[in-house]
């Protein structure tokens, strides 16, 4: 299972992605004490070596920033101790989720959407109920977080022959 956070300052977004298919099983957008606490809990799980988390991590790009950013680093690292026992670790940035699922730098959030719709398919109605049904705002960014996490440290590694690193 992949976990995938977009972090902020005071809520983060995060979801919970099925390795083998990549369908979402569970999402949200939550309080990040409430955040650390469910990495807490599946960081004690009988099966956390099976867990994989993948953070969105904050990078510079020369421009000054505010304290929510700043806020938004120290969150990182509490949900990366959190998740301590976890199979892997990794921390994702922006710039990359932009490149490989847009192949540019100049992608926006509306591009990374449109560009994971046409991977997986649409949201879908309450009748009938697509891959992204009841995605919003941050949750969109989390997913592309995870998905950006697999592209490039899961999926090479699942075309290895067998018994090769």
């Amino acid at each position: 299972m992949i976990i995938s956070i977009d972090p902020g300052n005071i809520d983060s977004a995060y979801t919970v992605i099925d390795e083998t298919t990549l369908k979402p099983i569970n999402k949200g957008k939550i309080d990040n004490y409430e955040m650390a606490e469910l990495v807490r809990e599946m960081n004690n799980s009988s099966s956390v070596e099976n867990y994989k988390l993948a953070i969105e991590m904050v990078a510079s790009y020369g421009m000054p920033v505010g304290a929510e950013v700043f806020e938004t680093c120290v969150w990182v690292g509490r949900f990366m101790e959190c998740a301590n026992c976890f199979g892997e670790r990794e921390k994702i940035y922006r710039k990359d989720e932009k490149i490989n699922l847009c192949g540019t730098m100049k992608a926006k959030d509306s591009n990374i959407i449109q560009a994971l719709k046409d991977r997986f398919g649409d949201k879908g109605t309450v009748k009938n109920k697509g891959w992204f049904f009841g995605f919003k705002a941050d949750i969109w960014q989390a997913y592309a977080v995870g998905i950006t996490y697999y592209d490039l440290y899961i999926k090479d590694k699942l075309k290895m022959p067998h018994g090769t690193v």
